[in-house]
């Protein structure tokens, strides 16, 4: 963990190796919030985002900033441990081709509203009441972008289902409007924080402020069901007698909550993040040709009890696509036998050279979590 002293604001503690400049300033801008408490924490899979990075830790005190958790709320990981120690080639790919049926990437949806009882119960009005009805055809669907469904081998012996997915359009839409209602504010109140910041907040114990954390909660919970619903589906799939499940590993690392840390009650926002409280269990995905990590936290104060979400990207989507070598990124996961997801030009931001070395990741947080049990990929299926 290094400290970075910012002029004009509180510090910065990193576990991150290099920090790209994009990134950098935003960093800067979170450390010189008035409202930033004790220090800004920032994991080593950090790369840019929408005006607080993706890999940022930041606690404040009185409010809650929208654009500090991000438009996919509640976005997170879950992963299921199976009692299978073995599966073959085909096998492999008759299961692929079954989740393939079952489960919407992408932009898809289901083509039927799936049941109410799937749903968290009592959304909140405003925009999740108004997109409740569309979002019960997108529960139960993994979304695009560096969403996954991956069979993985463990160290553990044992063959393991994963998941990366989101709240899909309703976390958007009630990102985007809550943001935007905290953008009009700031700018009534005449608030000194400088617009391009992209950091508008909105008071806890405002009328606006409450609706946004019952909604954000909300959109947590579905993202929840969401990953749940897609995981009994594969199960269902994979089952036959004589085959266990372990209970569901769950953590998201895209909201924000109140927690104690240094002595204040204060506002937790990870973007980007996982919880790592000490004994807590979490998932540290690689890319679709790394490890992934089932991990247990250490509950490190200076992180905020945090640690880091995934490897991080190291190239922009479109920065990859131009400059990444699509035979040489196919050649790679096929040498390693893993059924991939790239085919073409337009796959190549997904592909394992446009994310930062995981097993760096891993080592710059070994005082943040312990590795538990270290997973392979097999096959993988993306958005």
């Amino acid at each position: 963990m290094k400290n970075l002293p910012i002029e004009n604001g509180v510090h910065v503690k990193t576990w991150a190796d290099e920090i790209e400049d994009s990134a950098m300033v935003q960093i800067e801008h979170l450390a010189r919030l008035p409202i930033a408490f004790h220090h800004i924490a920032i994991m080593p899979d950090v790369h840019a985002g929408y005006g607080m990075p993706i890999g940022g830790v930041l606690a404040t005190e009185g409010v809650i900033i929208p654009n500090a958790v991000g438009v996919d709320i509640g976005c997170g990981m879950c992963a299921v441990k199976t009692s299978l120690t073995e599966i073959s080639t085909e096998d492999l790919k008759m299961v692929m081709g079954k989740i393939r049926e079952t489960v919407p990437v992408g932009f898809s949806h289901h083509k039927e509203k799936q049941e109410e009882v799937l749903m968290p119960a009592n959304p909140p009005s405003g925009v999740v009441e108004e997109q409740y009805q569309n979002a019960l055809t997108q529960i139960g669907t993994l979304g695009g972008g560096n969403h996954f469904i991956e069979i993985q081998k463990g160290s553990d012996g044992h063959i393991w289902v994963m998941i990366h997915s989101g709240s899909r359009n309703i976390g958007k839409q009630t990102a985007d409007a809550f943001n935007k209602i905290a953008i009009a504010l700031n700018e009534k109140w005449h608030s000194t924080l400088p617009k391009e910041w992209e950091l508008a907040f909105l008071p806890l114990d405002s009328d606006e402020g409450k609706a946004y954390i019952e909604s954000m909660n909300y959109c947590v919970e579905f993202a929840l069901a969401n990953r749940k619903l897609m995981m009994d589906r594969i199960l269902e799939i994979f089952y036959q007698d004589g085959i266990l499940f372990d209970p569901m590993i769950n953590i998201a690392h895209n909201y924000a909550s109140m927690e104690n840390h240094f002595g204040r009650n204060v506002m937790v926002h990870r973007k980007g993040a996982t919880l790592a409280r000490e004994g807590t269990i979490g998932i540290i995905p690689g890319s679709q040709g790394t490890k992934s990590y089932i991990v247990r936290g250490k509950g490190n104060k200076d992180s905020f009890e945090s640690c880091s979400h995934g490897a991080g990207r190291k190239m922009g989507r479109k920065e990859a696509e131009r400059t990444l070598d699509l035979e040489a990124e196919k050649k790679l996961l096929d040498d390693q036998g893993i059924i991939h997801a790239i085919r073409g030009k337009g796959d190549l931001d997904e592909a394992p050279g446009a994310y930062k070395d995981i097993s760096i990741v891993m080592k710059n947080q070994e005082d943040l979590v312990e590795i538990l049990v270290e997973l392979t990929p097999l096959g993988v299926i993306k958005g």
